[in-house]
């Protein structure tokens, strides 16, 4: 007996390296059965083939070619497609803006606005549509903290069609996490905007700020940030980096995780190979500067473990491509947390020979899977242990962050299983 199969397309369009515009890159067709069992097809446009500035779309599964790619994984949508979409949070807002909840995964690559992370689009038209030119300003954003307010108390009517509802998707919907925030721009830059929400145990936007601050002075790359104060309450800025201003406007640069480059998936069946080593080994595969972008890496995880970053999850983690090449991006949402524990904390990614274990020990025993020598990554690890363990404080308070609020997290940094 054969199951009733429903079937959806869209076409997949593309900002090309150094363009503002789109045009079209291929055709995704997403089919299911009666079971709700997903076949994701993707076939790339003869004339974008065809054309000499055409940039594959990931460097993992939709490569540049003229076969016609298929994924049974993701419930059928392709790593690269998934992270052009809505996170979490902009899942809610779609949601909210749609008057129902879970809808179809083309139904939320199709809803959301064209804020999204990268440098694809999605639409029903053969040909994209004018890219929109109009953004959220600073000057919005208690507006913006409100709504995101209303909707974290799911205090907003159910009427889609009431104001407060179709101002929703001035939030903006897909730029990674679960928090509230929103795209604004200022001072000719497209910035990420994270609001406080009332049930967080310390001010998070001021916290996730100072770790910014001080993963720099740890030799890490990062987005930059900033802080401003709307309406008496503090909102924390991210500069995109997968933006850049120009006199047409913006470009983009392609933007793939962590999460596709390991083929995997957030729930917890598919974790069996979130791993750092995996990962490094995917990253080294890609990128043009191998060494460059292994060391950071390694950097990264250091970090995390004496930050008790346990939310180091492979969507916090992404590779970019301003040009035809691949590099690791700057690091993001770098957040400590505060368990019980004090001898033994994991990281969300294997790390080492034992496993996930936040340890420096553990993170050294596989040094070479990220191009270092052994006493090149014990002397990085001390030295960042030395670095945080001195200025950790120092970099908070200067980031704004309350006297309460510091030794509310004072337990996080170089916690003692760090160096058993």
């Amino acid at each position: 007996m054969t199951s009733r199969v429903s079937a959806s397309e869209c076409f997949v369009y593309i900002t090309l390296p150094g363009e503002v515009s789109s045009i079209t890159a291929g055709r995704f067709v997403l089919t299911s059965n009666a079971r709700g069992d997903g076949l994701g097809q993707f076939v790339y446009r003869t004339k974008y083939i065809d054309d000499p500035r055409a940039v594959e779309i990931d460097p993992v599964e939709l490569k540049l070619s003229k076969r016609t790619y298929e994924t049974g994984q993701l419930n059928g949508v392709f790593g690269a497609l998934r992270d052009a979409g809505p996170d979490y949070w902009g899942r809610r807002v779609i949601e909210k803006h749609a008057g129902k909840p879970h809808l179809g995964e083309l139904d939320y690559l199709l809803e959301s606005p064209d804020d999204r992370a990268g440098a694809l689009g999605f639409g029903l038209n053969t040909e994209p549509p004018a890219p929109q030119r109009k953004f959220n300003s600073t000057i919005d954003l208690e507006k913006l903290q409100s709504l995101a307010d209303a909707l974290v108390k799911d205090d907003l009517p159910d009427d889609p069609q009431a104001q407060q509802v179709q101002d929703l998707l001035l939030l903006g919907t897909s730029m990674g996490g679960a928090r509230p925030k929103a795209v604004v721009q200022d001072d000719g830059n497209l910035w990420v905007a994270k609001f406080n929400r009332a049930d967080d145990r310390w001010n998070n936007t001021r916290v996730e700020h100072a770790m910014l601050r001080l993963a720099r002075e740890c030799g890490i790359t990062t987005a930059d940030s900033r802080i401003l104060t709307c309406g008496g309450k503090d909102v924390l800025l991210v500069k995109r980096f997968d933006r850049e201003k120009t006199t047409k406007g913006y470009t983009r640069a392609r933007m793939v995780s962590g999460l596709t480059l390991l083929r995997s998936d957030d729930a917890s069946g598919g974790r069996r190979n979130w791993s750092y080593l995996i990962l490094v080994e995917e990253l080294r595969r890609i990128v043009e500067d191998a060494k460059r972008d292994a060391k950071e890496l390694f950097r990264r995880i250091c970090f995390n473990a004496l930050i008790s970053n346990i939310d180091d999850h492979p969507r916090n983690h992404a590779v970019i491509a301003k040009d035809r090449s691949w590099k690791l991006s700057p690091a993001y949402d770098l957040t400590p947390s505060v368990p019980v524990s004090l001898e033994r904390r994991d990281l969300a990614l294997e790390c080492g020979d034992h496993g996930r274990y936040a340890n420096a020990k553990n993170i050294i025993s596989q040094h070479a899977r990220f191009l270092l020598a052994r006493d090149e990554a014990e002397q990085m690890a001390a030295e960042m242990k030395a670095q945080v363990e001195a200025t950790w404080y120092d970099t908070v308070r200067a980031s704004g962050v309350s006297l309460k609020d510091a030794e509310t997290i004072r337990g996080a940094f170089v916690y003692p299983g760090f160096s058993l």
